[in-house]
This record gives C-alpha cells, sequence and structure tokens, in this order.
C-alpha cells in the first residue's frame, strides 16, 4: 500500500438531526487556511477515503494554497450512526455538509472568507453536490464554483435502485481485509479495472475489526432501509424535484458517465448537457457504476477541469 496517500487530519463537525446531534468525520487534504476549497462526497455505501489520491494530486498541482474535504456521511466511516433509519436521506446530508462548510470556514480566521468552492460527488454525493448547487438560498460560504458529478443524474434507472436494495445493508464478517475486499469487488464490477494493490488499500478504509479478530464493512446497515422503502412513485417525485434543482444550477459542471453504467442512461446525460447548467459530458468505456477516480487519466481529467482558472 502507498503509505505517502495520509490526509493531513481527520475532524469532526456536530450536526443537528430531528433527536439531536451526531458527529459527522472529515478528512482534511492540505492546508486549513486555504480558501480555496474542494469537497468531495462518496457515494451510498462509501467513505471519504475513496478519494485519497484525487485529494493528493489536487493539492500537489494546485499553484494556490488549497485545501480538500472528504467527509465520512452519516452512518458510514468514521461518522456517528443515526438511531433514526429513516434519516438516512440526502435531505439530512445536505444538512450535514452546510454544518461542515460553516465550521471549515470559520476556521479560516477573523475576516478570512472562502475565495471558492468546488465540489466532486460520486453517484450519492453528486445527488448531495446537485441539491447544494441548485438551491440558491442555502446558506453557503461561496457559492459552488465547479462541479463534478459523477456517473448521476436527475434521472436514476429503477433497475438500478432494485439492484442496490438487493445488497445494501447486507453484509456479514470475513476472516481478514483480502476476504473483504474480494467480496466488495464482486459487487462492484462496475467501477471497471482498477489495480489489485489499489483496490486492497481503498477496500482497507472499508472495514471496522470485530471483537473475534474478524471484519466487517464500515457503515451501518441500516442506511438501506430508506432505500428499500423507496417506490417507483417516490422516485419519480423525487426525480422531478432534482430537475428543478439540476436546472437551477450555476456552476460550471461537469458530468462523468460510465459508458456501460446502470444508473445515468445515455439519454439522462445528454439531457443534462442540453438544459441547466449544460454539462460538459466525459464518457469513460469499459466502466459502469461508477468510475473510481483513482486512474491517471481520471484524475487527470477532474483535476484539469477544477483547477482551471
Amino acid at each position: 500500500m502507498n503509505n505517502s496517500l495520509t490526509p493531513t487530519s481527520l475532524e469532526f463537525v456536530s450536526c443537528p438531526h430531528p433527536e439531536g446531534l451526531h458527529r459527522m468525520a472529515y478528512w482534511r487534504w492540505g492546508d486549513a487556511s486555504a480558501r480555496r476549497l474542494v469537497v468531495c462526497v462518496h457515494g451510498l455505501t462509501r467513505q471519504g477515503r475513496d478519494f485519497d489520491r484525487l485529494a493528493q494530486a489536487l493539492v500537489a498541482r494546485s499553484v494556490e494554497p488549497l485545501q480538500v474535504i472528504c467527509p465520512d456521511v452519516v452512518g458510514r466511516g468514521r461518522s456517528e450512526w443515526l438511531s433514526d433509519p429513516m434519516g438516512y436521506q440526502i435531505g439530512q446530508y445536505a444538512s450535514d455538509m452546510l454544518a461542515m462548510l460553516a465550521q471549515i470556514s470559520a476556521q479560516l480566521g477573523s475576516g478570512q472568507t472562502l475565495q471558492s468552492l468546488d465540489w466532486v460527488g460520486t453517484s450519492m454525493g453528486g445527488l448531495i453536490g446537485m441539491v447544494m448547487a441548485g438551491q440558491p438560498g442555502l446558506p453557503l460560504p461561496a457559492p459552488i464554483r465547479r462541479l463534478v458529478l459523477n456517473d448521476v443524474g436527475p434521472a436514476i434507472t429503477w433497475s438500478s435502485v432494485e439492484r442496490m436494495q438487493q445488497y445494501v445493508g447486507h453484509y456479514g464478517q470475513y476472516g481478514d481485509l483480502k476476504e473483504a475486499a474480494a467480496v466488495m469487488r464482486s459487487i462492484s464490477q462496475g467501477f471497471g479495472p482498477v489495480p489489485d494493490e489499489v483496490w486492497l488499500d481503498m477496500s482497507s478504509h472499508m472495514i471496522r475489526p470485530g471483537a473475534d479478530g474478524t471484519v466487517t464493512l464500515h457503515y451501518d446497515p441500516a442506511i438501506g432501509q430508506p432505500l428499500r422503502s423507496l417506490t417507483p412513485e417516490a422516485a419519480m417525485a423525487g426525480e422531478a424535484a432534482l430537475w428543478t434543482m439540476y436546472d437551477q444550477i450555476k456552476a460550471q459542471t461537469l458530468l462523468i458517465r460510465g459508458a456501460d453504467s446502470d444508473l445515468l442512461t445515455a439519454e439522462t446525460a445528454l439531457s443534462m448537457t442540453q438544459r441547466g447548467p449544460r454539462a460538459a459530458l466525459e464518457s469513460w468505456a469499459g466502466i459502469g457504476h461508477a468510475p473510481t477516480l483513482t486512474s491517471s487519466h481520471q484524475i487527470d481529467v477532474a483535476a484539469n477541469f477544477l483547477l482551471a482558472d
């Protein structure tokens, strides 16, 4: 494993929910005093360390001081779990991101404000990004300037929802990291080709140890409950609301699509290039849902977009 892939710090923010407060963890790369900020938010069952390679590259390549923040969405990674599983929904996640951004902005010091705010969202993280960028009245410390949507849009195929309903939250115990990594790879074929050493490193952040020496996955199994309660009718209503938000996005937007994606159709991707922010589209062959943003080419595409003047 690459030991140089080490974040600057692990920090926490207290976030309100209907029953009280919970702690959300976030990983910081770069300089906490930097006024340029990129937020990278992961997919449904993932966590913030998925972005280690992209975050390190962004900090290293930026000509100005930059900080990259990669949260563990509540219920995942180092963040706390919610007592009410129905809290695991986009509205709560967006509220948590606002609390995190307020804390990060306050840490800049007296009289300092963010110069720019960019967002990278994979799958669920992209849905959160659309909610954040598509509601002009939100109390963001700066408008979202550039938005990367990684294999997600306002319309999500029902077949992909049914696929996720089958596996999200259903996991057991594994003998060691290698066994857990193999199981995760078997349900992550859409990620495309990822070298074994990179996959093992990514997987090392996806597990937590058990008392008996086994390991299990890092997230609350209950995150799957809202997904399994979703109906086609509710999904259609959510889609309409997301299109409304998408059409209000002012950020320069890059849409990345795995050419074999079962979640983001080619038709939806095309529509996203023709309305709202008129996203620039990158389609990557041999990959489904969702690209990992770990290869040199994938990192170059994202970094070139985010770091351009």
